[in-house]
């Protein structure tokens, strides 16, 4: 059964420090393990400043022996800055020595015709890698004000989606409205689940999500390890957390 835990840090700083360690430490055990890694980028300010703080870190990680893939991207076209690839690269990838034919982005529009089409590639991708390595060893994960995870949003298909491992959005409430995206089934297929969220505006989903609502109401509710399932909260996103739940934050 996968385990549970809730952490609380004060603030943004003390979170981003946690959460890179958390990282570093991951992909060093797996690797100690099985000779490789690998691990599912997340978007968003917080996770990008994750990614930098591990940058300060990069040592402590065989980066010739690591996979990255993506939990969704816009698909727009390459240079854009929206595109959670590019950010990901500035912020950590381009000034690490990892092996370029180990970094698997997501299709930009540039690259395929529609969404659906780059979905497919991707879909295939990760279906090989999966058939060899059985799971990724670290998936990380932000969410939205409404609790979306990756782009998978309240109500969607793509949230609902049971089967196919990656899947295309089309109509996503936040722009742009194309994107790619991992769907639960992929979430589950990763033996470490790390949400790293901070600010209060993102409280309520946070309490929600880890109360367990149905994911098809609070996506993020639905991210489930196959050995873990750790929340990384600052003050702020924890401070609807209520007394007495059965997973208490520990503060660090």
């Amino acid at each position: 059964m996968s385990e549970r835990s809730v952490q609380v840090y004060p603030d943004s700083a003390a979170l981003l420090a946690a959460g890179a360690a958390m990282f570093t430490a991951r992909i060093g055990r797996a690797q100690a393990a099985h000779g490789s890694a690998s691990a599912v980028l997340t978007g968003g300010g917080t996770g990008i400043g994750m990614l930098e703080a591990v940058r300060e870190n990069s040592a402590d990680v065989d980066w010739s022996q690591l996979d990255i893939f993506w939990g969704d991207d816009r698909f727009v076209p390459a240079g854009d800055p929206d595109r959670n690839d590019l950010q990901a690269r500035r912020a950590l990838l381009d000034h690490v020595p990892i092996d370029p034919a180990r970094v698997h982005p997501m299709a930009t529009s540039d690259d395929s015709p529609d969404p659906a089409a780059a979905a497919a590639v991707y879909r295939s991708l990760v279906q090989s890698f999966l058939a060899e390595h059985g799971a990724f060893d670290l998936h990380l994960l932000g969410i939205g004000p409404e609790g979306h995870m990756n782009s998978l949003f309240p109500h969607s298909d793509a949230v609902r989606e049971q089967h196919n491992l990656v899947v295309a959005v089309t109509n996503s409430p936040k722009p742009p409205p194309a994107r790619v995206t991992l769907a639960l089934p992929a979430v589950h297929r990763a033996r470490h689940v790390a949400l790293v969220v901070a600010g209060a505006g993102k409280a309520e989903a946070v309490a929600a999500a880890i109360a367990g609502a149905d994911p098809d109401d609070v996506p993020a509710a639905g991210a489930i390890g196959i050995e873990s399932t750790t929340w990384f909260l600052d003050a702020g996103a924890a401070s609807r957390l209520q007394a007495g739940a059965d997973d208490q934050p520990r503060t660090s």
